[in-house]
């Protein structure tokens, strides 16, 4: 599919639709899922547009070449998506069931968030670079583990 081809866009405010335009024919999708196919290794590269049931309806390599409207569009459902929140402190972190249960001081305040699976949602981008993915999708960010206070750092190194 031609990238042009595709007008994205709210509505109502909250929904995001796509409208697919090529010649002689025009298909409508009701809600439209905007995911990275690769968000830690390929930045920015290869967008899948999802239907409402998870099915994928394309696939773009460079999704810059998007009209305008539409790469606005989907920018703002990316960000609300993929909302990444710094850690500044683990305030209190305990290991249930294989679910890990954390509060945790934010650059967007207290959180509490829970995390299953960790050797799939604790995700180590560096020796000291941490992310963390909570069972909502929601991402924590540990940018520097040895920047953390010692009871921060103690709470990871007894979890992970």
């Amino acid at each position: 599919m031609n990238p042009v081809e595709l007008k994205l866009f709210y509505w109502p405010k909250d929904r995001l639709r796509l409208t697919v335009e090529t010649p002689g024919e025009e298909r409508s999708y009701a809600t439209v899922k905007p995911v990275w196919a690769a968000p830690l290794s390929r930045t920015n590269q290869y967008l899948c547009l999802m239907d409402s049931k998870g099915k994928e309806i394309v696939m773009l390599k460079d999704p810059t070449t998007l009209p305008p409207d539409s790469w606005e569009a989907v920018q703002q459902e990316l960000h609300r998506r993929y909302m990444t929140a710094q850690v500044s402190e683990i305030l209190s972190a305990r290991v249930e069931y294989g679910a890990t249960y954390w509060r945790a001081d934010t650059n967007r305040g207290p959180r509490d968030f829970v995390t299953q699976s960790l050797q799939e949602n604790a995700q180590w981008l560096s020796p000291t670079h941490l992310l963390l993915i909570d069972v909502d999708g929601n991402r924590f960010e540990i940018p520097d583990v040895t920047q953390l206070n010692h009871h921060s750092r103690a709470y990871i190194e007894s979890i992970l």
